[in-house]
């Protein structure tokens, strides 16, 4: 069974991009680390839903990442 996350407004939380983004659109995303969980979301269209991970997910998650 998967544990019940639930994290703050995701307007109250402090969202940051990599700083290998740059500022000429691309394919960016944010995250903001809270203590129930990771969120990420399109920086291009932040007003698009939000994945949430657990801090497991997010850790599995970046191998992944690194390699795209």
């Amino acid at each position: 069974m998967k544990p019940d996350v639930h994290v703050q407004n995701p307007a109250d939380v402090s969202w940051f991009k990599s700083s290998y983004s740059s500022n000429e659109g691309g394919e960016c995303i944010e995250v903001a680390p809270t203590e129930e969980a990771i969120l990420v979301r399109d920086s291009k269209d932040t007003s698009l839903p939000h994945l949430t991970l657990t801090h497991t997910g997010w850790t599995r998650f970046l191998p992944y990442a690194a390699g795209a």
